[in-house]
């Protein structure tokens, strides 16, 4: 018989355990084990956010479409002429699943397509106060890469904190935190924290006990999820 899940979207179809790889198991595993044990924001979050790339992640919506009921996926089009196309793909992927879909800092084009929330990052965090107080209904998260942002940070449900470990895309250049510099940033958060930056199936129960909310990531999940 197949599980259900309330993602916040309703109740929905969440795929049998036995179809996921291994990797995927593991991975969705390790965030819910998180999300059990972490901070919550006085509303479900997703445990697992998968975080798309133009460049890296061309077809988004395929490995959206493959993810748990009840996981997430935060859009991120940095200006694609097709984020429009790609976001209605999205929503289209999302809903089916039972996922939440966030769209990365473009308040405009969540309206359009109808999206859960917003994402922000870390050079837009105050917007969340006029986000907030405009879309009550919406999920805000915000990306942090510092003590300064952490704590600085209102208005959010939750910060995703990166890199973790050594990363690509955007977070190459950035020093890792660790597990240890992870911790003591999350524990300084007014909200729940996401691990970000180089999580794999093999390092995530690295993070068990670090007070991360759950696991967000690229190309990790992407193959994980890739069917």
């Amino acid at each position: 018989m197949d599980e259900t899940a309330d993602g916040g979207l309703g109740t929905v179809m969440m795929p049998l355990s036995d179809t996921l790889s291994e990797e995927a198991q593991s991975l969705w595993d390790a965030a819910r084990s998180l999300a059990r044990t972490g901070p919550q924001a006085g509303r479900p979050l997703p445990p697992l956010l998968f975080f798309t790339d133009p460049a890296r992640t061309p077809r988004p919506w395929e490995t959206a479409a493959r993810l748990p009921a009840g996981a997430g996926v935060v859009f991120r089009h940095f200006g694609a002429s097709d984020r429009l196309e790609t976001g209605r793909r999205l929503r289209e992927a999302t809903h089916t699943a039972g996922v939440r879909l966030l769209v990365g800092l473009d308040a405009e084009l969540a309206e359009r397509i109808e999206a859960d929330g917003v994402h922000l990052p870390e050079r837009a965090l105050s917007a969340a106060y006029a986000l907030s107080g405009r879309r009550p209904d919406w999920l805000l998260t915000g990306a942090a890469h510092s003590a300064e942002a952490v704590q600085g940070a209102r208005d959010l449900h939750a910060l995703v904190l990166s890199p973790v470990f050594p990363a690509g895309g955007a977070s190459a250049a950035k020093p890792a935190l660790g597990v240890e510099g992870f911790s003591a940033l999350a524990a300084l958060a007014p909200c729940p924290v996401y691990a970000l930056g180089g999580i794999t199936a093999a390092n995530a129960s690295r993070l068990a006990s670090t007070g991360a909310c759950g696991l967000a990531g690229v190309g990790a999940i992407q193959t994980a999820f890739a069917g």
